[in-house]
């Protein structure tokens, strides 16, 4: 009872005698002295009542505050029904069984090995009878273990790998694509019938567009045609907001969905950011684009021309959004050599030495520029805001790499600078250029 608390100064003098006892502090807690060797010893123990028995509990309190504190949370429980005894078996049994898992999990992790330790295995079990094995060493020496060499095979996927063939394609060694990406298949299909993969991270690449005529889903502008594009772009006749929407597309490696959904409510231009809501994209996440400098100039310059308070590219009424094919069919009317009767004399404007392009190329080239520009994979697909393939890193793995993020971003941008600026003399990264 109340009456019967201890004093602080009580408490203190409570020191072990000859033998064993116990000391009420009321409303069920008790003060236990231990008499030892040792020179004894005090801790608190509590009673109660569970099914109609006397309990008791002992309390892992060290001050007599801190054990009436706990004493009232184990009353609570009792009154729920639950048995505190019993609760903190419980407890220690589910933290036994929590480490016991962690040390499952990283006994998991111990066991995964790199693609140099599979591609290792793969040569000496698959090609050990193949005449071009020293070629294949050397192939993936130079243009695929720099790259991928390092990673857990668990974790490569298709970004990885297209990491690989578009620097390839960028040399201009499409042939040598087409053969490596056949090679990392047929490797990385020996780690799925040797049960060290669940798949094969090359599955859904189609080889037969690779190192063959350029297509749409592999063109990637090169820095000597951005370069190219910044200096035919007033020849091209646009719209500003369509010019600014290019190079808004180029540096945050948006879809063209995207930005043609974008709302003004979703720019924050104090925190430099883009917020794209789940409804505007393709892969059903949010996501939030991290502005570089250049990127947010652009965003800038559509807020002064701005013709709607609610779109950033408004239809011609301002009821909706511009249409997501408008600013595609606005691209491809620029590179059309074939000259029509009545066709506009810009129909070549945006030819660049390189294939045709499009706006989603744009997105492809940002995210090939970052790898480029030694921005980490893993960083540029969470860029992309693409879903991770690999389901034990998506259930495990969900952190959102913020500031990677916006350090990629504003390298892009950074880079994006010098080669639209009117300095001519940006050194190229490699063969990009």
């Amino acid at each position: 009872m109340a009456a019967n608390k201890l004093t602080a100064m009580a408490f203190s003098k409570l020191t072990p005698n000859d033998k064993d006892r116990l000391v009420s502090d009321g409303d069920n807690l008790f003060v236990s002295i231990r008499a030892d060797s040792n020179g004894g010893s005090k801790s608190f123990r509590m009673t109660y009542r569970i099914a109609g028995k006397k309990r008791w509990v002992t309390l892992k309190a060290a001050t007599l505050a801190d054990a009436r504190e706990e004493r009232d949370n184990y009353k609570v429980m009792v009154k729920q029904g639950i048995d505190p005894a019993t609760e903190k078996k419980l407890i220690i049994e589910r933290n036994r069984q929590a480490q016991l898992s962690e040390q499952a999990e990283l006994a998991k992790l111990d066991a995964l090995i790199t693609v140099k330790d599979l591609f290792e295995r793969w040569v000496a079990t698959d090609l050990k009878d193949r005449k071009d094995v020293t070629e294949i060493r050397r192939m993936f020496a130079k243009d695929v273990l720099p790259m991928l060499g390092g990673l857990v095979v668990e974790n490569v996927r298709k970004g990885h790998i297209s990491q690989v063939t578009d620097a390839l394609l960028l040399r201009g060694v499409n042939r040598m694509a087409k053969l490596i990406l056949g090679l990392m298949r047929q490797m990385f299909r020996f780690a799925v019938d040797h049960d060290i993969i669940d798949f094969d991270p090359t599955a859904s690449i189609n080889k037969a567009k690779i190192g063959g005529k350029p297509v749409e889903r592999e063109r990637v502008l090169s820095e000597d045609e951005i370069r190219q594009l910044k200096t035919k772009m007033p020849d091209a006749n646009f719209m500003p907001s369509t010019e600014y929407a290019i190079w808004i597309m180029l540096s945050t490696c948006c879809r063209v969905g995207e930005l043609s959904k974008a709302q003004w409510q979703h720019i924050d231009f104090n925190a430099k950011t883009w917020f794209i809501p789940i409804e505007n994209s393709k892969s059903k996440k949010a996501h939030t684009i991290y502005l570089s400098d250049f990127a947010l100039r652009y965003f800038q310059q559509l807020a002064v021309i701005r013709h709607s308070d609610t779109w950033l590219f408004p239809n011609r009424d301002n009821s909706s959004h511009v249409s997501d094919k408008s600013l595609s069919k606005q691209v491809d009317g620029r590179q059309n050599p074939i000259v029509h009767k009545n066709r506009a004399a810009n129909n070549t404007a945006l030819m660049l030495t390189g294939s045709k392009w499009t706006p989603h190329d744009l997105r492809r080239s940002g995210a090939t520029h970052m790898g480029n520009l030694g921005i980490n994979p893993d960083v540029i697909e969470k860029c992309l805001n693409h879903e991770e393939q690999n389901k034990m890193k998506r259930v495990y793995q969900r952190q959102e790499l913020k500031a990677e993020q916006a350090h990629a971003w504003r390298v892009l941008g950074d880079r994006l600078e010098l080669l639209t600026s009117d300095n001519s003399n940006v050194i190229p990264f490699g063969k990009s250029a």
